[in-house]
């Protein structure tokens, strides 16, 4: 009888600290997956505003350095044309080079 009494397993009451500890895990995965929900907002907010400063800026610097060494040279408005078309073309290759990129990832690496 004594290795049958041994056998057996008692039936414990469930313990609080395992049900606090369960509600504390609950809470935290919520807020992680919150967090990085947001993130991820956050990331195509930065996306949208490089296609912009790309879009934006390659034709303005472009134009800029154009009418600077147009007034340099003479040639006016020929360099500056050229130079504005060039930053168009280097502004659309950035943003099909961005929108090629796995989701999530950033030109400096961040996540």
């Amino acid at each position: 009888m004594a290795e049958d009494e041994i056998d057996e397993v008692p039936k414990l009451p469930p313990d609080a600290r395992l049900g606090s500890l369960d509600e504390r895990l609950d809470r935290l995965r919520r807020q992680e997956a919150e967090r990085t929900d947001k993130a991820q907002g956050d990331a195509g907010a930065r996306a949208g505003r490089l296609v912009v400063n790309q879009l934006i800026g390659g034709p303005l610097g472009g134009a800029i350095v154009g009418w600077l060494l147009d007034r340099w040279f003479g040639t006016a408005p020929w360099l500056m044309l050229t130079l504005m078309f060039v930053g168009f073309a280097g502004g659309f290759i950035n943003v099909i080079r961005i929108s090629n990129r796995p989701r999530g990832d950033t030109p400096d690496g961040q996540k």
